[in-house]
C-alpha cells in the first residue's frame, strides 16, 4: 500500500481541469480521480499538468464494483491520515452510483465539503458544456470555462509536401484522445521544446487539395527547421471556417490574410 500522510482530498472525473474542478481542488492536498477508457477533454496524467497537487488515479474498471461503504473504506486504506473530503454537489459513487453527497457524510467520519454549482457568468461549467463549444469553435468563451487556454499534443508526421514549396511551411500532427476543434483556422500558440511561439493552425478536411483530414500549424516570425517528436497547440481565437478555394495561389492569399488576423489576436 501507498504510505502517505495527505489529510485532505477531492474526488471526481477532473475531465480537462476547469473552473468547477479548480473549485474543489483548491481545498484540498490531493486528487483522486476517477479514470475511465476516453472521451476526455484532458486525458490521463496530462490533467497533472493544470494543478499543483499530486494526483491518484483510480481506474473505474477497478472499482465499478464496489459498494458505496466499501468505496469510503478503500479512500481510507488508501488515504490513513484522511480528514476531509471534497465533492461537488452531483457527486455520486458506489455501485450503479448507489452512493451520493449524503450517503457520503454518513459513511465518513471525516469533514465532507460540498461545492455547489460553479457559474461563469449565467453559464454553468461542466465538462459537458465546454465539449459542445469546443465543437463550435467558440474558443473564447471555452477558455474562460476552463480558466486557462485549451491545448492538445500530437506526433509531427510528415503532410503532403506542398506547404513550403506552394504555400507556407507547415507542421503536421497526428493527435489522439482530445476533442477537436470545429473545422477552421485558428491563432494559436504551437510548443517547440521548450519555446511557446506564436503560430496559425488549420483543422479539417483540405477540400482544396487532397482531402484528407489534417492538424497543421504554422509558425510565425521564426525559422524553425526541422521538428520531430511532439508538440503543443494552444487555441487562442477560431479566425475562419474551412472552405474549398479554386486555386492554390487563392488558397495562398487567404492563408497570408489568415495569418494577418492570427497576428492581431
Amino acid at each position: 500500500m501507498y504510505k502517505n500522510n495527505i489529510k485532505s482530498i477531492s474526488i471526481g472525473s477532473f475531465d480537462g481541469i476547469h473552473l468547477g474542478h479548480k473549485a474543489l481542488i483548491e481545498q484540498v492536498e490531493a486528487m483522486v480521480i476517477i479514470e475511465r477508457n476516453g472521451g476526455y477533454l484532458t486525458a490521463g496524467y496530462k490533467r497533472s499538468f493544470y494543478v499543483k497537487q499530486p494526483c491518484f488515479f483510480y481506474h473505474f474498471e477497478h472499482i465499478k464494483s464496489l459498494k458505496a461503504k466499501a468505496f469510503v473504506l478503500k479512500l481510507k486504506e488508501d488515504f490513513p491520515k484522511l480528514e476531509k473530503i471534497v465533492v461537488g454537489y452531483d457527486f455520486g459513487f458506489g455501485y450503479q452510483k448507489e452512493g451520493n453527497t449524503e450517503v457520503l457524510k454518513e459513511l465518513f467520519e471525516g469533514e465532507v465539503v460540498i461545492v455547489d454549482e460553479v457559474k461563469h457568468k449565467t453559464i454553468s461549467v461542466h465538462s459537458r458544456t465546454i465539449k459542445k463549444e469546443i465543437a463550435k469553435g467558440n474558443i473564447r468563451l471555452v477558455n474562460q470555462l476552463l480558466g486557462r487556454t485549451y491545448a492538445i499534443d500530437g506526433k509531427v508526421v510528415s503532410g503532403q509536401g506542398l506547404g513550403k514549396k506552394k504555400l507556407v511551411a507547415t507542421l503536421n500532427l497526428n493527435v489522439y484522445d482530445y476533442d477537436i476543434p470545429k473545422e477552421g483556422v485558428y491563432a494559436t500558440r504551437t510548443k517547440i521544446g521548450k519555446r511557446w511561439l506564436k503560430s496559425v493552425s488549420f483543422i479539417g478536411l483540405r477540400v482544396t487539395t487532397d482531402g484528407s483530414f489534417a492538424i497543421e500549424t504554422h509558425i510565425l516570425d521564426k525559422e524553425i527547421g526541422v521538428v520531430k517528436g511532439r508538440v503543443w497547440l494552444e487555441f487562442k481565437a477560431f479566425i475562419r471556417s474551412n472552405r474549398k478555394f479554386e486555386s492554390l495561389e487563392a488558397l495562398r492569399e487567404q492563408i497570408e490574410l489568415d495569418i494577418m488576423e492570427a497576428k492581431k489576436v
